[in-house]
C-alpha cells in the first residue's frame, strides 16, 4: 500500500485515544478490554483498576478480581522489562517475541558480572516447581547453591529468562505488595508459545497505539530491529506521515476519527502505557509537560486529559473514613473542563475508595 496522506497531531491524538477506548467508555468485558490494550503495566497493583474504570461502561473492581483468580489474566515481567496486566491467552502467544528485550534488559544492568545463567534458571525453576515463592525467599535458596553469587544479580536473570507470574491473593486490588511468584506454564495449564517472530506483537501494538513510527513501536516494547519488520509488514499495512515527514504505519482497517471528533475528560491511572507508548509522545502530552509527571526516581504520575491532551496530574489523599482527588492542572483550566473534571473525579473517588464516607474533589 502507498502512502495516503499527512496526519496531524490532533488526528493521532484521536487515532491513539479511539482505540485506548477514550473517546468514550465501551460496552466490552474487562477481558476483551485488557487484550485490546495488549496488557496494562501494572507497576502497582491498583493503576490497573483505574484504567479500565476510565474505559469500560459499568466496570467493577470485581470483574478483574475475577479475571485473575480465574487465571484468565496473569501479571507478569513482559514489555519493557515491566510488570504488566496481560491476557493468559496473550501471554501465552506473545512471551517468547517479548524474550529478547528482556535478554537484553539483564544484560544492560549485569554487564561485567559473570553468571552461568542456564544453571541459575534450571536451580529456580526446581525451587518454583515445589510451590510458589516471593523472590525475598527464593534469593537465599539461590545463595545456597551458589554461595560466590550475587544474589540481587541471579534474582534478575530468574525474573527475566525464567517465565513467571505472580499469584493473586485476597488483597484488595489482586495482589499484596510482595507477591508470590509461580512458573507460567503451571499456573496458566498450557505450554507457552516458543514462535520468537516480532510480526504479532508489532501488529498488536499499531491496533492499540498506532499510526506509528518505528521508533514508537520500539518504545513501547523494547524491541530493536523494529523498522525491518514494519518493512516486511508494508504491503499488509496502511502508511501515512506526520507533519514532520516521519512515516508511520497503521492497520488498514483501524479507525482514525476526524481530528475534530469531541474527546471527553479522563482520568489516566500511574504508569498508563497511554502517555509512555511513543518515543513522540506529543500526541498525548506537550513536551513542556513531559518532565511533570515523570518523577526523578522514574515514577510516573497519574494524568488527566482534556480535549484528548495530558492537562494535569492527580492523586488521592485517603484520611480515616475522607478520600479527597487532588487535581493539579498544568495551565489554567475553562469553567467547562473544571465542571466536568469534578464529576468524573468524584465519581473515580467513588470508585477507588469504596470503604470511604466522605468525598471531596479539589483544585490545586
Amino acid at each position: 500500500m502507498g502512502t495516503t496522506g499527512v496526519l496531524t497531531r490532533r488526528q493521532l491524538n484521536r487515532a491513539t485515544l479511539a482505540r485506548q477506548m477514550l473517546l468514550a467508555r465501551e460496552r466490552t468485558t474487562a477481558l476483551h478490554a485488557v487484550e485490546r490494550l495488549v496488557g496494562l503495566q501494572s507497576q502497582v497493583a491498583k493503576p490497573p483498576f483505574v484504567g479500565l474504570w476510565s474505559r469500560v461502561v459499568g466496570f467493577r473492581r470485581e470483574d478483574l478480581i475475577r479475571l485473575l483468580q480465574r487465571r484468565q489474566v496473569v501479571r507478569a515481567t513482559l514489555m519493557r522489562g515491566t510488570l504488566h496486566l496481560m491476557s493468559a491467552r496473550d501471554f501465552v502467544d506473545l512471551r517468547a517475541a517479548i524474550q529478547p528485550v528482556l535478554t537484553q534488559g539483564m544484560q544492560a544492568v549485569l554487564r561485567r558480572r559473570a553468571l552461568d545463567v542456564d544453571r541459575v534458571v534450571a536451580a529456580a525453576r526446581t525451587c518454583f516447581e515445589e510451590r510458589p515463592r516471593t523472590f525475598e525467599e527464593l534469593r537465599p535458596l539461590l545463595l545456597k547453591r551458589f554461595p560466590k553469587g550475587d544474589e540481587r544479580a541471579m534474582g534478575y536473570a530468574v525474573r527475566t529468562h525464567l517465565p513467571l507470574v505472580q499469584v493473586p491473593s485476597e488483597a484488595e486490588w489482586g495482589f499484596p505488595g510482595s507477591a508470590d511468584f509461580a512458573l507460567a506454564e503451571a499456573w496458566i495449564g498450557k505450554p507457552l508459545g516458543s514462535d520468537p517472530e516480532p510480526h504479532p506483537l508489532v501488529r498488536r501494538y499499531l491496533a492499540a497505539f498506532g499510526p506509528a513510527t518505528a521508533a514508537d513501536v520500539q518504545a513501547w516494547s523494547g524491541l530493536a530491529g523494529v523498522a525491518p519488520v514494519l518493512e516486511s509488514l508494508r504491503s499488509r499495512l496502511a502508511t501515512f506521515r506526520d507533519e514532520r515527514g516521519r512515516e508511520l504505519f497503521d492497520l488498514p482497517k483501524a479507525p482514525r476519527p476526524p481530528e475534530d471528533t469531541p474527546a471527553p475528560v479522563r482520568f489516566v491511572p500511574e504508569y498508563d502505557n497511554l502517555v509512555l507508548s511513543h518515543a513522540d509522545r506529543t500526541r498525548i502530552v506537550a513536551d513542556a509537560h513531559r518532565r511533570s509527571i515523570v518523577t526523578a526516581n522514574l515514577q510516573v504520575r497519574a494524568t488527566f486529559l482534556v480535549d484528548g491532551f495530558v492537562a494535569g496530574a492527580w492523586k488521592i489523599e485517603r484520611k480515616k473514613a475522607s478520600a479527597t482527588l487532588l487535581i493539579e492542572p498544568f495551565e489554567a483550566l475553562g469553567s467547562k473542563a473544571r465542571t466536568e473534571l469534578a464529576a468524573e473525579g468524584d465519581a473515580l473517588l467513588r470508585f477507588a475508595e469504596p470503604g470511604a464516607d466522605r468525598f471531596e474533589v479539589r483544585f490545586g
